[in-house]
C-alpha cells in the first residue's frame, strides 16, 4: 500500500540525491535555516528534488520523483554559514505544490516503494571493485555510510551520484526502479571515462 506525506518541506537543488547516499550542503537562507531547525528539533526529513526550471534562490520548477533526506551531521562554518550532511532515504512522487511566502516549497508526496534487494550479477562485479576504491578516496563523506557492495540497487546509486554526468541523467537513474538497468545505462560512460584515464 502506497504511504503518503502532507506538506513535506522541500529543499530544490541542482543536483539528485540517491537512497542511502550522502549529501553535504551549506546552508544560508533564512527558509532553509528554520527548515532544518524544525527537522533537527523533531527528527523529521525534508524532501530533495532536481530543479527543472529557474534557480536555488528564486522560483523553480522541479522534478516529479525525489528523495527524503534525514541530517545526519551539522557544524558551524568559521564563515558562520551553516553545513550539513544529509542522507537519503525512500524516493517520492510529487503531488500538490506550494510556495510559502517565506519561498519555503510544500509539498504533498506519495512515498515510493524501495527496490528489492538485488544480488550483483558476475558481469557487475568488476565495477563494485572501482567502487570500492573509488569511495576509500573520498575519505570522510562516505565514511557516514553503511556500504553494501553485494547489491546492485546500492552499487548503480553510488555511481549515479559520483559519476560526472548531466543532472538529467542522474534523474533518470533515480527514476529507474530496475537496479539491472540502472547498472546498464552506467556501465558504457564508466568505461568510456576509464579508456580516457591517462595509464
Amino acid at each position: 500500500m502506497s504511504q503518503k506525506i502532507a506538506r513535506l518541506p522541500l529543499f530544490p537543488l541542482g543536483t539528485v540525491l540517491f537512497p542511502g547516499g550522502p549529501l553535504p550542503l551549506r546552508v544560508f537562507e533564512p527558509r532553509y535555516l528554520d527548515m532544518i531547525s524544525r527537522c533537527l528539533k523533531q527528527d523529521g526529513e525534508f524532501g530533495v528534488v532536481l530543479i527543472r526550471a529557474g534557480s536555488e534562490t528564486g522560483e523553480v520548477q522541479v522534478a516529479g520523483t525525489g528523495t527524503l533526506a534525514r541530517v545526519l551531521d551539522w557544524y558551524q562554518g568559521s564563515d558562520g554559514i551553516l553545513g550539513i550532511t544529509a542522507l537519503g532515504g525512500r524516493r517520492f512522487q510529487v503531488g500538490a505544490l506550494d510556495r510559502q511566502v517565506d519561498g519555503l516549497y510544500l509539498a504533498d508526496v506519495e512515498l515510493l516503494e524501495d527496490e528489492p534487494r538485488e544480488p550483483l550479477p558476475a558481469e557487475f562485479r568488476p565495477m563494485a571493485s572501482l567502487l570500492q576504491s573509488v569511495l576509500d578516496d573520498l575519505g570522510k563523506l562516505y565514511q557516514m555510510v553503511d556500504r553494501d557492495l553485494e547489491d546492485a540497487g546500492w552499487v548503480g546509486c553510488r555511481f549515479a551520484e559520483i559519476l560526472p554526468m548531466p543532472a538529467a541523467d542522474k534523474q533518470r537513474c533515480l527514476e529507474v526502479s530496475d537496479p539491472l538497468e540502472r547498472l546498464r545505462f552506467l556501465q558504457p560512460l564508466l568505461q568510456s571515462l576509464r579508456s580516457r584515464r591517462p595509464q
